[in-house]
């Protein structure tokens, strides 16, 4: 999945300079719980460059950092957590952090299984991510300091995929984002889980070594950064870095 990944990160790349000699193409790996907020900030990044076209590669951030060490082309890398920044390495530069996000409990409209608490879902059909992602290194720091230990029927690669499986019914619970929750409105209902149990993740931004957009790379992580994109991301639920 992951080879095929970077071939399809390539592929897109290699298409967009296609498209003509005097188009400038800017190529954001970020994080799938970035996907609504980014996109948003992509088209105002395109309104304030004419000529620019901004390119999103929205997948795990364990799977983007694969996909940069086996050499995929890109120029800004956003992650869900600092962790998965830090195995990044040398391949970025300077990571400034931009936002924060906690998690929640999703479940579907009615709530089937009545699930009530995060306890509950020790005996529930209840999907996670997996562990390499952040948010499910969030989910296990949450068993951690709850003291209640899930049995996943799955173990997603993206929160994107843990939403997809609740929203769809094929389970009775799943541990995402706030944001996420926030942002499936009507098709599903949530579950807080209590402040002292929670996880909290910090999403830093970078431009990622050898880009040939350095300047434009930089331009977008200050839009992140700046006054509009921490409008944006605090629209969407985040919280400040």
């Amino acid at each position: 999945m992951k080879k095929l990944a970077l071939i399809l990160a390539s592929a897109a790349l290699l298409l967009a300079g296609c498209s003509g000699s005097d188009q400038d193409v800017l190529t954001v790996f970020a994080a799938a719980s970035l996907k609504n907020t980014f996109t948003e900030l992509g088209k105002q990044f395109e309104a304030d460059h004419p000529g620019t076209t901004v390119t999103f590669n929205f997948a795990g951030s364990s799977d983007l950092v694969a996909q940069l060490q086996q050499g995929a082309p890109a120029d800004v890398f956003a992650s869900a957590d600092e962790a998965n920044m830090q195995k990044a390495g040398d391949l970025v530069k300077s990571p400034t952090n931009f936002a924060t996000n906690s998690m929640m409990v999703a479940v579907p409209p009615g709530n089937p299984a009545s699930i009530q608490k995060f306890a509950d879902l020790a005996d529930a059909q209840v999907v996670v991510c997996a562990p390499e992602v952040p948010c499910g290194a969030a989910t296990e720091k949450i068993e951690q300091n709850s003291g209640v230990t899930l049995k996943p029927v799955s173990e997603e690669a993206s929160v994107t995929d843990v939403l997809n499986k609740v929203t769809t019914g094929e389970a009775d619970a799943g541990v995402v984002y706030v944001t996420d929750v926030q942002a499936a409105g009507d098709k599903v209902q949530s579950i807080k889980i209590p402040t002292d149990v929670n996880a909290v993740n910090t999403y830093p931004i970078a431009v990622v070594a050898g880009s040939e957009q350095t300047t434009l790379a930089q331009d977008f992580a200050n839009l992140v950064t700046g006054p509009e994109g921490q409008k944006v991301m605090s629209d969407a639920g985040f919280g400040a870095p």
